[in-house]
C-alpha cells in the first residue's frame, strides 16, 4: 500500500504540491489524473525517493522508499522510458538492471517474452520505436516480480494491440493482489482499466473514490429522447411539455433532446399524453472524460484559444421560444418614433394597435406577433382625410419611392416567430 500524508513539494516560490494526503490500497487499479502542470510527476517522484518532500511524508508498505531493504524487488517503476542507454541492446539493459537488484538472470527473458520484446532482445535500443520503448520500460518494471507498481502514462507510444495489452496486464497484477499506481491522460483508457481514481489539480486533492462515485458526483444522468424528423411541430411540442413538467431540455447534434430532471416513465407518459410520438427514449450517463473535465475546468494553467472542454459544458436550458429558462425574453426594445403623415389620424395614446393573426400575416400597421408595439402608420379609426399621389414618399421631404413606407409580416410556425423590423 502507498500511503501520502500531508504531502509537500515547493520549488522556491513554486508550490508542486500542496498537502496532499491519499491511499493507494492492494488489488484495484488506481488512475492518478490529474491536468499538466497539477503535480502528478512530481509526486511519484516523491514516492520513489527521487525528490524529497518539503513537508509531509509518503511511504510503502509502512516505509519510505529509501529506507525498503531491496526497494527494486519491492516496487517497480515506469517514469520514462526513455531513460535507456541507445547503445545497450535490450537485453542487456535488463541485464544491468537485474545484477544491481540481485535478480537471476532468467528473469530477464522471461519479462521480455511478457513484453513481446524476445525477437528483438539483441537489437540495440537507439534502433526502437516510440512503442518498443515503452515495452521496454514496463519490462523493467516487472523485472524485480514487485508487489508495488507505478506507472506513468504506460500506453504512450503504444497501437490499439498494446494498449489492449497493459489494460490487461494492469488488471491481471491488480487481481494477484498486488499494488498498481497508474497515471495517464486517457480518459477513455482510465474508464476502461480503473477502479478507483484520485485526481488532483495545482497540487491539492480534488477527488478520492470509485470511477463509478466520480462519474456520478461530477456529471447528471439524462434521457436522450428523439420524435420523427417530419415532426417538428411536435419537437416544439414536447420541448414546451417536458419543460413545464420541472425538466431540463437541451438540443444536441442530429435533432435529439437531452433531458435530464425525470425519470423515464415521466417522459414517456408526458409524450403520450401530448400526442408525440417517440423514435427513441433511452438512458445514458456522462463519460467518466465530461465528469473529469467538469471538475477540472477551473484549474488547467495551459489553454488552447479555443478550450476544447467548453464544448462539453451544457449550456443554460432553453424554453419552447429559444430563451433561457426562467428569463423574460428579450429586452424590449425602445420606441421608435415614426413621422405621422397627413393623410391619416394617428390612433389614440395608449390605444390598442390591429391585432396580428396568427398563422397569418400582420394587417398593415400592426407589430409582428411577438414584438414590441411600435407606432407606424396604420390603419386608425379616423378615415384618411386624403391619399398621396402614386410614387411619392410618406415621409415629408423624402425622396420619391416605389416602395410601401412600411412593410412588415409575422410567420407562426412551430412555435417560433420571426418579423421584419418595421424600420
Amino acid at each position: 500500500m502507498i500511503e501520502a500524508v500531508g504531502l509537500t513539494k515547493r520549488f522556491g516560490a513554486k508550490t508542486a504540491v500542496d498537502d496532499l494526503s491519499f491511499q493507494v490500497r492492494p488489488g484495484a487499479v488506481t488512475g492518478f489524473l490529474g491536468p499538466n502542470g497539477s503535480g502528478k510527476s512530481t509526486t511519484m517522484r516523491m514516492i520513489l525517493g527521487l525528490d524529497r518532500p518539503t513537508a509531509g511524508h509518503v511511504t510503502i508498505n509502512g516505509h519510505p522508499y529509501r529506507s525498503l531493504p531491496n526497494a527494486p524487488r519491492l516496487v517497480g517503476a515506469l517514469l520514462d522510458a526513455k531513460g535507456v542507454h541507445g547503445g545497450r541492446t535490450a537485453r542487456n539493459h535488463l541485464l544491468s538492471l537485474a545484477q544491481l537488484a540481485g535478480i537471476p538472470a532468467p528473469r530477464v527473458d522471461e519479462v521480455l517474452g511478457v513484453v513481446g520484446l524476445r525477437d528483438v532482445a539483441k537489437r540495440r535500443t537507439s534502433g526502437f520505436s516510440l512503442g518498443m520503448g515503452q515495452r521496454l520500460g514496463i519490462a523493467a518494471a516487472l523485472l524485480g516480480d514487485p508487489q508495488v507498481l507505478l506507472f506513468d502514462e504506460p500506453v504512450n507510444g503504444l497501437d490499439p494491440e498494446g494498449i489492449h495489452w497493459v489494460r490487461n496486464l494492469m488488471k491481471m497484477l491488480a487481481a494477484e493482489g498486488r499494488t498498481v499506481f497508474v497515471s495517464s491522460h486517457l480518459m477513455s483508457e482510465m474508464a476502461l482499466t480503473a477502479d478507483h481514481l484520485i485526481v488532483i489539480g495545482r497540487g491539492r486533492l480534488l477527488s478520492d473514490m470509485s470511477v463509478k462515485d466520480f462519474i456520478s458526483a461530477n456529471s447528471a444522468d439524462f434521457a436522450r429522447v428523439r420524435v420523427p424528423e417530419d415532426g417538428p411541430e411536435d419537437r416544439q411540442k414536447l420541448t414546451a411539455t417536458l419543460i413545464e413538467a420541472g425538466g431540463r431540455v437541451l438540443s444536441e447534434p442530429g435533432g435529439a433532446l437531452r433531458v435530464t430532471g425525470l425519470p423515464l416513465p415521466r417522459i414517456s407518459e408526458l409524450a403520450h399524453g401530448c400526442d408525440v410520438r417517440l423514435w427513441e427514449l433511452s438512458p445514458h450517463q456522462a463519460s467518466l472524460e465530461e465528469a473529469y473535465m467538469r471538475l477540472t475546468q477551473g484549474l488547467v494553467d495551459y489553454r488552447s484559444t479555443e478550450d476544447a472542454k467548453e464544448a462539453l459544458a451544457e449550456p443554460p436550458p432553453l424554453d419552447a421560444y429559444g430563451y433561457p429558462l426562467g428569463s423574460t425574453g428579450p429586452a424590449p426594445a425602445e420606441p421608435v418614433e415614426v413621422p405621422q403623415e397627413g393623410w391619416f389620424a394617428p390612433p389614440p395614446p395608449g390605444g390598442p394597435g390591429p391585432a396580428a393573426v396568427p398563422g397569418g400575416p400582420s394587417p398593415v400597421g400592426a407589430p409582428a406577433a411577438g414584438t414590441p408595439a411600435v407606432e407606424t402608420p396604420a390603419a386608425s379609426s379616423a378615415e384618411p382625410a386624403s391619399a398621396p399621389a402614386a410614387g411619392t414618399s410618406a415621409a415629408a421631404g423624402a425622396p420619391a419611392s416605389r416602395t410601401p413606407a412600411v412593410e412588415t409580416s409575422s410567420a407562426v410556425a412551430a412555435g417560433e416567430q420571426t418579423s421584419k423590423d418595421p424600420r
